[in-house]
């Protein structure tokens, strides 16, 4: 059960030394886990916060601002007590200096304390020109993952149009019936990103490349796709999906919604899965042009409707372990641990490949050993993993499995079946 209450020794806000300004990056699951590190960094170096501001360069091109996407006035209210968020920059600071500074990554306590809270006796703006992983996972106070857990959690509320849509779709999704959430991220970008191209044909794989080489925000440009899917870092094809919930044992009249944008390569990729799971849902289907007309051309809105149904799924299954796939599974978690299949694409890849090859074959063999192999990845409590023994520096906090994907212990508590109190597993 979450526990997100504050020690004893937790005081109101102390008195603000500066604002701290935010600008976010990456899409909408990217941006919620930057804006809750950046209620904790004020927190920590005693600042005001202004709402943060949306990403609006990114891959997906998004114009929309924070209340577009958040329901600011419950963000700023909810916060009152750990964090001073204000709206808007004062007009007597808007010709102050303000100091940039790209936060280092993965930072503790003692580079805010030490560090970042020395520019106040500079500048009274501070800044962050980017928000996605500023905050260290783990080795912080425990007022301060639970403040973060506060926030991404509580305090960080969709527009109240997104939160009404999205309710309005799950209940249309459950009325047909217990329903997978199916976050199928065979999506260009995440293609192209990736490198990965299995089951494309060379104009694609082309076409893939190019997107590649001309952003500059994607550092790696020539990537092996053989090597790439044989070690599980491409998300799964629509026909595998299909192959691995079958071995899980889903039947065909199993309510499928596809959490996902345009599927690369146009609807016939859709064909396998679709064969095997009629009951295929999305945004579309479940809603008219009338009633999604408000969202549309905001990607990061369209997301939202996808996180909401997702998070409330009975069953969720991500293809592809990115920054959505992540944030509903920590989501999932806080809420009670629901179902969350977190498949071992590494594994499940020779699979597929015997079975193209003609050297295995679909059934109960072939069952047995992918329930096997899975029954350890469906969401059951367990404490966030540490770092890769042995990787230091950067890959050592990158090895880290990111708070806000399990953040247990610091924000869940187990609960006593013979008395009401509950007891932070450490």
């Amino acid at each position: 059960m979450p526990c997100t209450q504050p020690t004893p020794n937790y005081t109101a806000p102390p008195e603000s030394r500066g604002y701290l300004l935010a600008h976010t990056n990456g899409g909408l699951n990217q941006m919620r886990a930057g804006i809750c590190d950046m209620v904790a960094i004020a927190r920590i170096i005693n600042a005001t916060l202004v709402v943060p501001e949306l990403d609006k360069k990114s891959y997906w091109q998004d114009s929309s601002n924070f209340s577009d996407v958040f329901n600011e006035d419950h963000f700023i209210n909810a916060l009152a007590n750990d964090v001073k968020v204000i709206k808007k920059l004062p007009m007597e600071m808007g010709g102050a200096t303000k100091a940039e500074k790209y936060f280092k990554s993965w930072s503790g306590m003692d580079y805010y304390q030490g560090e970042i809270a020395s520019m106040w006796a500079d500048y009274k703006v501070i800044l962050a020109a980017k928000t996605d992983s500023r905050l260290a996972n783990n080795n912080l106070p425990a007022d301060i993952q639970k403040l973060r857990c506060r926030a991404c959690y509580e305090a960080l509320c969709l527009a109240p149009q997104i939160e009404a849509m999205g309710k309005l779709l799950v209940d249309r999704m459950r009325s047909y019936g217990t329903y997978i959430a199916l976050h199928l991220r065979y999506e260009k970008d995440i293609l192209a990103f990736t490198g990965c191209t299995h089951g494309l044909s060379p104009a694609q794989a082309d076409e893939l490349k190019k997107i590649r080489d001309v952003n500059d925000e994607w550092k790696v440009k020539d990537i092996d796709p053989r090597e790439q899917r044989s070690k599980g870092f491409c998300p799964l094809t629509p026909k595998e999906a299909a192959i691995f919930l079958s071995a899980l044992g889903y039947p065909s009249n199993t309510p499928i919604y596809i959490a996902a944008g345009e599927i690369y390569g146009g609807d016939s990729y859709m064909d396998d899965l679709r064969s095997r799971y009629p009951m295929l849902m999305s945004k579309e289907k479940l809603a008219s042009i009338e009633e999604l007309e408000p969202f549309v051309n905001h990607s990061t809105q369209l997301a939202a409707l996808d996180y909401i149904l997702s998070v409330e799924s009975d069953i969720f299954m991500p293809t592809y372990s990115g920054n959505m796939a992540r944030a509903v599974e920590g989501h999932r978690r806080f809420l009670g641990h629901r179902r969350t299949i977190s498949p071992d694409k590494k594994a499940l890849v020779r699979l597929f490949d015997k079975i193209e090859e003609g050297m295995k074959k679909e059934g109960k063999l072939l069952s047995d050993k992918v329930i096997e192999r899975h029954k350890k990845r469906q969401g059951s409590p367990r404490k966030r993993k540490g770092p890769i023994p042995g990787t230091k520096g950067t890959d050592r906090f990158r090895s880290e499995e990111p708070f806000y994907v399990n953040p247990l212990p610091d924000c869940l508590c187990a609960q006593s079946r013979n008395q009401n109190t509950s007891v932070i597993i450490r």
